[in-house]
Formats: C-alpha cells, sequence, structure tokens
C-alpha cells in the first residue's frame, strides 16, 4: 500500500514539473520579441514568416491575401512569374500560379455553393476576374461602355460578392464608382464616383459587405478622406467610420473585429508611415500595430499616426482561423508578407 502511494506521489510531482516546464515554454514562446498593439489585442511579430526562394518565387508589390477552407493562404502580387503565392501558415510555399495579370491588386475569395472562387482585380488590364482556386479563369468583367468612354478610365481595385453571386466592384484607381452586378456579370446599378459631397467618393481602395450588419450593408473605404463609408447595396449613404490620420486599405471582418492596413499617416503625402488598425464590433479603433495607442475625446477619435516603423507601405491585412495576421505590402523593397501571431 505504502509502494502505491509513493508511486501515485511520484507521478503527481512529475506531472507538475512537467505541467510547469510546458507552461513556461509556453510563457516564452509567446514573450519572445517585442509585443505590439493595444488593449490586449497584441501581437509578436515575424518578417521572416515566408520561407520562399525570391530568385525562384520573386514578388512586386504584395498586395492582398485570403485563407482558404483548408486554411492555405493566397497572396497576390503583380509580379508575372508568380502572380499567386499560395502557403500553409507556417510560410512554406505549397503552390504558385499566374503570369497573366501585370496589375494584380484585389484578391477576394467567395464560397460558392461549398466551391470556393476566386476575384481578381487587374489595374493594369482594366479588368476584373472570377477565377477557381488553381488559376482557371472563369469570368471577365471590362469596362462598362455606357458609364466609361475610355476603357482605361475603369481601374478597378477590389471586389465583394454576395450571398447570391452579385459582384460589387470598386474603381478605387479610376472614376471612383461602387458598380454592382449579377453574378453572370451583367451591371445592374452603381453610385458614387467623384464628388464633393459624403456620397461620393475619393481613392475607394477597398469593399466589403459587412458580415457584422444586419442590413447586408457594404463597407467602402475613402482612403484620402481618411475613413470608411457604410452604404446599403442600393447606394445609400448610411455611415461614415472617421479614421483621422489614417489612410486605410480594405476593410477585412473576423469575428467581430475590422481590420485594415493603413497605408500611409497622416495622409497620401507621407512615404513610409504606414501600420494596421483595428476596431471593435462598435467601430471604435481598439488596437494599432505600428501606430499610437487610440485616444478618444468626447467620443471623438483623435488624429493617429505611426510611431514604429515596423512596417513601410502595409496594403492588405488577412487574418486566420487562430487570429494571427499576414500583412502584404506595397512598394517597400519586394518583401514577403510578415505574419502577426496573437498573444
Amino acid at each position: 500500500m505504502k509502494v502505491n502511494t509513493s508511486r501515485r506521489q511520484f507521478i503527481r510531482n512529475t506531472s507538475l514539473s512537467l505541467g510547469g516546464l510546458w507552461l513556461a515554454n509556453g510563457l516564452m514562446a509567446r514573450d519572445k520579441g517585442p509585443v505590439y498593439g493595444h488593449n490586449h489585442v497584441q501581437y509578436t511579430l515575424d518578417t521572416a514568416w515566408s520561407k520562399c526562394n525570391p530568385q525562384q518565387y520573386p514578388v512586386n508589390d504584395c498586395h492582398e491575401m485570403v485563407q482558404d477552407k483548408k486554411g492555405r493562404i493566397f497572396l497576390l502580387t503583380n509580379e508575372t512569374k508568380n502572380n499567386v503565392l499560395i502557403y500553409d501558415t507556417k510560410g512554406q510555399l505549397l503552390d504558385s500560379w499566374g503570369h497573366a495579370f501585370p496589375g494584380a491588386h484585389g484578391l477576394t475569395i467567395h464560397d460558392e455553393n461549398g466551391t470556393e472562387f476566386l476575384y481578381i482585380t487587374d489595374t493594369v488590364k482594366h479588368q476584373v476576374y472570377k477565377t477557381t482556386l488553381s488559376g482557371e479563369i472563369l469570368l471577365t468583367i471590362d469596362a462598362p461602355g455606357d458609364l466609361y468612354a475610355q476603357a482605361e478610365k475603369f481601374v478597378p481595385t477590389e471586389t465583394t460578392i454576395g450571398p447570391n453571386g452579385d459582384i460589387f466592384i470598386a474603381d478605387g484607381y479610376g472614376e471612383q464608382y461602387i458598380l454592382h452586378y449579377d453574378s453572370k456579370g451583367h451591371l445592374l446599378n452603381y453610385f458614387g464616383g467623384r464628388g464633393i459631397g459624403d456620397e461620393h467618393l475619393d481613392n475607394a481602395h477597398g469593399i466589403l459587405l459587412d458580415p457584422r450588419s444586419k442590413d447586408g450593408s457594404l463597407l467602402v473605404t475613402d482612403r484620402t478622406r481618411n475613413c470608411f463609408k457604410r452604404f446599403t447595396t442600393e447606394g445609400k449613404l448610411l455611415d461614415i467610420i472617421h479614421l483621422p490620420g489614417a489612410c486605410v486599405c480594405r476593410p477585412v471582418v473576423q469575428g467581430d473585429l475590422l481590420y485594415a492596413a493603413v497605408l500611409r499617416s497622416p495622409d497620401m503625402n507621407k512615404e513610409g508611415s504606414g501600420f494596421v488598425t483595428i476596431l471593435d464590433k462598435d467601430n471604435k479603433v481598439v488596437s494599432n500595430i505600428g501606430g499610437n495607442e487610440p485616444v478618444y475625446k468626447d467620443g471623438v477619435l483623435q488624429a493617429m499616426y505611426q510611431t514604429e516603423r515596423i512596417f513601410f507601405h502595409p496594403h492588405d491585412v488577412c487574418v486566420d482561423r487562430d487570429h494571427n495576421l499576414y500583412v502584404a505590402q506595397w512598394a517597400s523593397g519586394k518583401v514577403y508578407p510578415y505574419k502577426l501571431k496573437r498573444v
């Protein structure tokens, strides 16, 4: 009886010791390197996440990233040697494809009856494409002739796809329209466009059907005006989310949080001044990665700005299932995306 008791005590003590060791190792792993962000929405930074050989798989501008149902990360670059690089979450390259998109810019993934498809905007070819995950082009959308006298004035930057397959395109480098198509590529409606009033847009860089909204509204970037604007799908302006000092790219939502790369701050004239901003379910900024701690005075967000130069020109944020972030950068020395691990 005494032997059994001693044995149980030995096993218990050993388990406690090992548990303590595992806990200590976990804490050490979590705390390795600086922690960035605010209000418990914080991350550690891995600038060497991508394991690609740049001679074999080069990138130019790393524009956008998405994750598919299998957990793979798709990166879109305007390097025509390999427009799409496909990674696992550890940064190992799984596959690559694409040589036909010199202006590859916007990348959206959409699940259509259990099958996922990609939507790519090309700012050089002035077109939008629907493709399979392996790169087969299924649909091409050109500039609508009734609206654009010259096709070159159609410079689409982003798409978002409705539950019924409708396609919303942001002409963020062109005439600033939001164009609504059916799933076959027929134009149904448009709104926005250049202008002075709030219903108009300037640098409508990104667009998203906000999954947090009960009314199925659209979030549209107005980058030079430091804000997101919320519209109905018919084009009625509902709200403006002011983000002073932040030239935001496209809105990305996971759960209750809204993420956005800030290309530059406080305006588009200052190079190398980007960071990442994160908003809560009430669209209040709760964390800035590489930026100042968000401050509200009398309910008004004060100007945001870069405080740590960990990014140069962040262009997009991809959020994986474990709430880690991947940040693609534009005009930043042809760097691969960085990974930010949630702590």
